[in-house]
C-alpha cells in the first residue's frame, strides 16, 4: 500500500528548517544500535512509525515535544517503548505493509497527536497535490550527516500509473510515491526520515518507506488510510 512523491524523505535534502514545535505529533525514535527513525504520535501513548525500523538492534526508545534532538529543550520527553507492534503481514524483503506502532509509557506532559479522524479509511490523494515530510534524517549525499533540528521538505504526489510502470510489482495500492525510490533492503532506512508522516492538505496520507539508494527519485511511503482499520482494532487492545 504505497504512495509515490518525488523526491528523497528518507533524507530531507533541498529542504529547510521547519518553524520549532509546528508538528507537536512529531516523535524522534531512537533505536540503541542502528540510528534513528521517525514517527508520529495518534494517542497519547501511541506512536506510528515504519516496520522496517523494528530491526532488531536493541530498545527504542522515543523522544517527544523535540525541535533539536541534541539539546534539552523545555518539555522534550525521552520514554521507554512498552511494546512494538509491527503489522504482521510486514515484508522484509519487499517493505509491504510497512507500519508499526509504538506503545510508549504514558508521558508527564503530552504533545498534541495527530488526530487520525481527520482520515478516512481507504482514502486517495490526488496526483499533483503537494504534500509535506519532516524529520530529523540526512541533509546531504554525506553518510554522517543527520539534522539535529526538524527539517520539512515539500514534494507532489505521483500518480498510481506511474508508479506501477516505474516499479512494477513492488508497487501497490498500499502505497504513495513522490518522485524517489530505491530497491528496499531491511533497516537501511535508518538514516533518519524513514517512519515520519506524509502530510497533505493538514491530514497525513503517508508513512516514510523507502527510495532507491542512489537517492533517485521517486519515493514510496505506505498508505497510511488503507490500515485505519488495522490501527484501530490494534488501538482497542491496548491498555492504557
Amino acid at each position: 500500500i504505497n504512495l509515490l512523491v518525488s523526491k528523497v524523505p528518507q533524507e530531507i535534502i533541498g529542504g529547510w528548517e521547519a518553524q520549532p514545535h509546528s508538528r507537536p505529533y512529531m516523535a524522534f525514535v531512537k533505536i540503541e544500535k542502528g540510528g534513528h527513525c521517525g514517527g508520529f504520535l495518534i494517542r497519547k501513548d501511541v506512536v506510528v512509525t515504519a516496520a522496517h525500523c523494528n530491526c532488531n538492534l536493541g530498545t527504542i526508545t522515543v523522544v517527544l515535544a523535540a525541535h533539536n534532538v541534541s539539546r534539552q529543550e523545555p518539555g522534550r520527553q525521552e520514554i521507554w517503548v512498552r511494546r512494538r507492534i509491527p503489522h504482521p503481514e510486514y515484508n522484509d524483503e519487499t517493505l509491504g505493509n510497512d507500519i508499526m506502532l509504538l506503545q510508549v509509557l504514558p508521558p508527564s506532559y503530552h504533545p498534541t497527536p495527530y488526530d487520525l479522524t481527520l482520515l478516512r479509511a481507504r482514502q486517495k490523494v490526488k496526483p499533483g497535490t503537494r504534500c509535506s515530510v519532516a524529520g530529523w534524517g540526512l541533509t546531504s549525499s554525506d553518510p554522517e550527516k543527520t539534522s539535529d533540528v526538524l527539517m520539512e521538505v515539500e514534494l507532489p504526489v505521483k500518480e498510481d500509473e506511474f508508479c506501477r510502470l516505474y516499479f512494477g510489482r513492488e508497487y501497490n495500492y498500499k502505497s504513495i510515491t513522490w518522485s524517489d525510490i530505491s530497491h528496499p533492503a531491511p533497516c537501511f532506512v535508518l538514516q533518519g526520515d524513514s517512519g515520519g508522516p506524509l502530510v497533505c492538505d493538514g491530514v497525513a496520507q503517508g508513512i516514510v518507506s523507502w527510495d532507491f539508494k542512489d537517492q533517485s527519485p521517486p519515493e514510496v511511503y505506505t498508505r497510511l488510510s488503507h490500515f485505519i482499520p488495522w490501527i484501530k482494532k490494534m488501538m482497542k487492545k491496548l491498555p492504557h
